[in-house]
């Protein structure tokens, strides 16, 4: 294992296992086919189901945002990482939701950060990796970008995604203030409100818009600055928005020509994998294997500008 960790908590990569391994030294022939997910309790589609859980989550959200003028009181969980009531009231819908729906299905989330599996005998927690490798796993996160919500930004989103075995095979983002829902599923093409969408096929880094957010480990963070400041002017621009969820769905849909995080958990990045995936994109680890839920950091868009990214930041200490 090496010695990469997060919180304590090792995060995966292809020198880690040997399954990964094959799969990466094989993604560019992967094909990522249709399959068939599973029906409700209720007789919903898993994408009705998800489009349920967002259309839920926007009402609560927004009928907190700027309330009154007034910003919602934070409560923090490290160093500018926050939870707000608004994220518990989401989490607490959607988990009595999909409960409802799929009982026996997992649902990993932010604020419970455990994994749950969701049946008619109650709760049971498992640990982070187990619960959502195996099966049919939620992954969601409530409210992604916490402090834009808290201080009037009006950049955050509702980020859902279902997994088979810990592949991502449909996710979904929501902005409830823009009221956009960037929605795909594995083999079925990226919408953004029901219109097709595809990735940028920018070429370069040189010709993107890049996007970029810093995450909460503020040594990763000041070396991905001194990377763009030694890129920068060889850029068209670069834009940090603070929502990891939107960052990698404007990758998905072309509006950023590469997005760059360096500190993610799996309810940040799953539903994101799949847009980018289904909009053509590419979705990369920083060590430039595939992209998965347990990946720390990942580089997405335009697949020759994202190679070109990670061209130009290889033998810099940007990791």
């Amino acid at each position: 294992m090496n010695d990469r960790t997060r919180n304590d908590r090792p995060y995966l990569s292809s020198e880690d296992d040997p399954v990964l391994g094959e799969l990466w030294a094989n993604e560019e022939d992967a094909v990522y086919d249709a399959i068939e997910l599973p029906v409700s309790r209720s007789g919903r589609t898993a994408e009705e189901v998800a489009r349920l859980c967002a259309e839920e989550a926007g009402r609560i959200i927004m009928s907190r945002f700027r309330h009154a003028g007034r910003r919602e009181q934070m409560v923090a969980k490290g160093r500018g990482n926050f939870v707000t009531q608004t994220d518990l009231a989401v989490e607490h819908m959607v988990l009595e939701l999909l409960g409802s729906e799929y009982p026996g299905h997992a649902v990993l989330s932010e604020e419970t950060a455990g994994g749950w599996s969701l049946g008619a005998s109650g709760e049971t927690k498992q640990p982070l990796q187990e619960s959502a490798a195996r099966g049919w796993t939620w992954i969601v996160d409530p409210l992604d970008g916490t402090h834009n919500f808290s201080q009037g930004i009006p950049f955050f989103a509702f980020n859902i995604a279902l997994c088979r075995d810990g592949d991502p095979v449909l996710g979904l983002t929501y902005s409830p203030v823009a009221q956009e829902y960037f929605f795909a599923a594995r083999g079925k093409g990226l919408t953004v409100n029901g219109e097709p969408a595809t990735a940028s096929s920018t070429g370069s880094v040189r010709e993107s818009v890049l996007g970029i957010d810093l995450g909460y480990n503020d040594e990763r963070a000041a070396r991905l600055i001194a990377l763009i400041a030694d890129i920068w002017p060889g850029v068209q621009s670069v834009r940090v928005m603070g929502s990891a969820a939107l960052g990698l769905a404007f990758a998905a849909s072309g509006r950023y020509d590469v997005f760059v995080h360096h500190y993610l958990f799996p309810w940040d990045v799953a539903a994101g994998l799949v847009l980018v995936r289904e909009g053509g994109g590419k979705v990369l680890d920083r060590d430039g294997g595939p992209g998965g839920i347990f990946s720390q950091g990942i580089v997405a868009g335009a697949p020759a500008a994202v190679e070109d990214f990670l061209r130009l930041a290889a033998g810099r200490p940007w990791r």
